[in-house]
């Protein structure tokens, strides 16, 4: 009986234990075999999940860009992308610019007049002409800067340019739009020249703000209508030019009605060259070839720049015999500017204050500024919504 209830006992045991063995392995497989194929299906998910929030924006000289994700760290270069980034409510993803504290201080020279709106973009990196190794530590998730102007450079080959945007992140930029330049040879198949305004809507889709890009657009083409309603007359406008003296012996001297975004805030003020097509915009000029050209008004490029004094300039023109003739220099018109490389909101300051120093008959007169911030304008004189401005920047829509 004991024996028996042992044999029964351990045939009863082994028969549990050997069906346990192949439930077990049958059921190891099937959980393994589950597992995988959960595992692929997450993997898939996943895939499918990046390529659904995946998107992708074109613009020469790139063509057509894909981003997983929105970027959250950015590169640029010139000031004109820095200042879309800023204008997007990005401003505080930029990590880097050409000559950074000499920008801040001019871009901060308008940010006092936009409510509750700051930026800060001191100490960055200078990226004139970037290293790749710079390029690897800042790991930016795009680089808002056009690969033609990076290649014209000469220290960047085409090799160069395809491993940082497959290392790192794509280039995304267009610069030659500036006064539409002829970019490097290898390059003019794939370039086309945009408006000021175009790039940076091309931006707010890399950086998914196209609702800021709307409204801003619009408080644009209600300044614009406003200007274009009380335009003077052609035979009633001033005679005037864009100067960016760098020194009164090396006066770079630009039209203010050839194509690009350079002007993109004198063009829509249609004013009569001084020059003609005498001077090639970007040249240098002396007091003799102004004198020539005799223009009513002198717009400054850079003269509202904390650094840079208006009152030197003026009396630099006043002291010399030929430039104390000028029409402009006699009659007090010589007006400070903002920068060459504006953004979007510069652009809206820049369109106020140079129709006010073009036509103060029409938009009101333009305070003899001399340093210090945008001077602040009478609200019943102000030609856009400086609160509207704010509230869109920090997404107040």
């Amino acid at each position: 009986m004991t024996y028996g209830g042992s044999v029964a006992a351990g045939g009863l045991l082994a028969g549990c234990t050997g069906s346990s063995e192949s439930d077990a392995t049958t059921t190891g497989a099937t959980a393994t075999e589950t597992a995988a194929t959960e595992s692929t299906a997450t993997e898939s998910t996943a895939e499918s999940t990046a390529e659904a929030d995946s998107y992708t924006v074109s613009m020469a000289p790139m063509g057509e860009v894909t981003f997983e994700s929105v970027p959250e760290s950015i590169f640029t270069r010139l000031t004109h992308h820095a200042g879309m980034a800023f204008a997007l409510g990005h401003g505080d993803a930029v990590n880097s610019m050409h000559a950074p504290d000499y920008y801040d201080a001019l871009w901060n020279q308008f940010t006092p007049r936009l409510p509750d709106v700051e930026l800060d973009w001191t100490g960055l990196y200078s990226s004139w002409e970037p290293s790749k190794e710079r390029l690897y530590e800042l790991d930016s998730d795009v680089h808002l800067a056009d690969p033609a102007s990076v290649s014209a450079l000469g220290s960047w080959s085409q090799d160069d340019l395809d491993e940082i945007e497959e290392n790192v992140s794509p280039w995304f930029g267009n610069s030659f739009s500036a006064r539409h330049q002829a970019p490097p040879t290898e390059w003019t198949d794939a370039y086309e020249y945009y408006g000021l305004w175009e790039i940076f809507a091309k931006v707010a889709q890399v950086l998914q703000e196209e609702a800021k890009y709307e409204a801003l657009t619009t408080v644009r083409e209600e300044l614009l209508a406003g200007i274009a309603a009380d335009l003077p007359a052609e035979e009633d406008r001033p005679t005037a030019v864009l100067l960016g003296p760098s020194d009164l012996e090396s006066i770079y001297a630009y039209n203010l009605s050839t194509p690009g975004f350079l002007t993109a805030h004198t063009r829509p003020l249609r004013p009569v060259s001084a020059f003609g097509d005498d001077v090639e915009s970007g040249s240098t000029v002396d007091f003799e070839t102004l004198l020539e050209a005799d223009p009513d008004v002198i717009l400054t490029l850079g003269g509202m720049h904390p650094n840079t004094s208006m009152p030197d300039i003026r009396t630099g023109f006043q002291d010399d015999p030929v430039g104390a003739e000028i029409s402009a220099v006699k009659n007090d018109r010589i007006y400070a500017q903002g920068g060459r490389y504006q953004g979007p909101i510069l652009n809206l300051f820049q369109l106020e204050m140079t129709a006010k120093q073009l036509y103060p008959d029409q938009f009101g007169a333009w305070p003899q500024y001399s340093e210090g911030p945008y001077p602040e304008i009478p609200e019943e004189e102000q030609l856009f919504d400086r609160q509207r401005v704010a509230d869109i920047v920090n997404g107040n829509l």
